[in-house]
């Protein structure tokens, strides 16, 4: 069996998993609160005690983790944990560990992820995603992209820090938020503006304001999502241009990284924010920001843009990653 798990700041999912051919299936998956536990150690014992598998058939696992490796070891970005892929070998029932990056764990699961796990913004053309590479790009706490080349005819994922990249305005009013992110930060990454802090960026730089929605009680950090509530479903105009804003630069975003990496077979959004304002994605003003890369323009049409539904993408991917690398698939 391979076990693997996806370390959120919030959440963290985990589970066991027998290979496949292509996907591995799932034998137990759970979710836990990660702040609940000390360490990861601490919470693949809870889940190995309340699990009814036998974990002594256990050969790999793989954590994807949001903080940068080095080696065998991370430091968790949100989570006051360090990760050490031999101490997990030491202290489960073990024999081989393997830490990615969060958004590479999820890229893994791109090339399997199922029909109901995803929900289409464009369809593109079918006739060249066999040959070409993908992207994914994700929006959540920060902002995540990884690279899909197509190498031997399998869609591999590799990591970036693309979401650290510059932010480029392309009109007068992202010039204004461009500015106000430079004298905020003293430079304006994408991740200042593709991110739930981000949203609140764009509100408080370019249509500060306060409407009923956004005047309720409410912790900090449900600021965003009261922000595309309001845009949604409460009609406040201040609220939908801040939304509009957001989702117009997701769109150039996802089709710059569609032409850096020529992602004819398609480009992914994850992340917890693109599922939560779907309707909005399908505005078009997503579509032309995406497709707005003259003299290119006919190729963007071509490239599939789609969501990633399921939010326990990234444990799958860390199990696809296991699956792929160990062994030949009917094996346990």
């Amino acid at each position: 069996m391979l076990l693997a798990g996806d370390v959120g700041g919030t959440k963290t999912f985990i589970g066991l998993f027998t290979r496949g051919e292509g996907r591995p299936m799932p034998v137990d998956v759970r979710s836990y609160r990660t702040l609940d536990f000390v360490s990861l150690t601490t919470l693949c014992r809870e889940f190995l005690e309340d699990s009814a598998s036998d974990v002594r058939n256990i050969r790999s696992a793989c954590f994807g983790v949001a903080g940068p490796i080095v080696g065998r070891r991370a430091q968790l970005t949100n989570v006051p944990w360090e990760v050490d892929a031999d101490a997990i070998c030491r202290d489960l029932p073990v024999a081989d560990a393997h830490l990615l990056n969060d958004l590479e764990a999820m890229a893994w699961a791109v090339p399997v992820l199922k029909g109901d796990e995803l929900a289409a913004l464009r369809e593109g053309d079918r006739s060249g995603q066999r040959e070409g590479g993908a992207a994914l790009i994700a929006a959540g706490t920060g902002l995540g992209i990884a690279l899909l080349p197509r190498v031997d005819g399998r869609l591999l994922a590799q990591p970036s820090e693309g979401g650290h990249a510059d932010f480029a305005a392309r009109t007068p009013e992202e010039q204004d938020l461009q500015n106000a992110l430079i004298r905020e930060y003293g430079r304006a990454e994408l991740e200042h503006v593709l991110s739930g802090p981000g949203l609140v960026n764009i509100h408080r730089f370019l249509y500060a304001h306060q409407c009923p929605t956004l005047s309720k009680p409410h912790e900090p950090g449900d600021f965003a999502a009261l922000i595309s509530q309001a845009a949604l479903d409460a009609g406040c105009l201040q609220c939908r241009k801040t939304l509009e804003v957001f989702v117009s630069v997701y769109g150039a975003s996802a089709g710059n990284l569609a032409l850096v990496t020529l992602a004819t077979s398609g480009v992914y959004l994850g992340g917890g924010i693109a599922p939560r304002i779907l309707p909005a994605l399908r505005w078009p003003i997503f579509e032309e920001a995406f497709c707005a890369k003259a003299p290119l323009d006919a190729l963007m049409r071509r490239i599939p843009v789609k969501v990633i539904l399921n939010p326990a993408a990234g444990l799958i991917g860390a199990a696809t990653f296991l699956n792929n690398a160990t062994g030949s698939a009917g094996q346990s």
